[in-house]
């Protein structure tokens, strides 16, 4: 799978975000120049973090039969030390169904398992970004 992201427009910050056949658009705020039209790259990556709780629940949920039928997962992020290093995720999970507490308490630790939960906050993520030799154009 290839993420590929191009502009949609030489005047602005709007950017077309192509993974498979799926297409989606990122822009920045309106206070940083942008116009605001479309999520940001760290919406994206809270986003990511919610997504993947709510479908990790709803996957287990269903094989272990826990009467599960929806989940609400609310982001809220403090990027007030990002410069610092640091970048806070709050998460808010609501489960919905007939749960006893303890199917309550199993879902909570196992939203926290979730593959992009642990790539955030385990794996050693590297990046190498390498210039196209492509054509160049105005």
């Amino acid at each position: 799978m290839t993420v590929t992201v191009n502009t949609v427009s030489h005047e602005g910050f709007r950017h077309s975000i192509k993974i498979d056949d799926y297409e989606v658009f990122t822009d920045v705020p309106k206070a940083i120049g942008g116009e605001g039209s479309a999520p940001s790259p760290h919406d994206y990556f809270d986003a990511a973090l919610g997504a993947c709780k709510a479908l990790t629940l709803k996957l287990y949920a269903q094989k272990k039969d826990i009467p599960l039928t929806g989940v609400t997962v609310e982001v809220k992020h403090d990027a007030s030390e990002e410069q610092q290093g640091k970048y806070a995720l709050h998460v808010k999970l609501t489960l919905k169904g007939v749960l006893t507490d303890q199917q309550r308490e199993e879902l909570h630790k196992v939203a926290d398992k979730c593959p992009v939960h642990k790539l955030m906050t385990t794996a050693d993520v590297t990046i190498e970004t390498h210039l196209s030799e492509g054509a160049f154009s105005q």
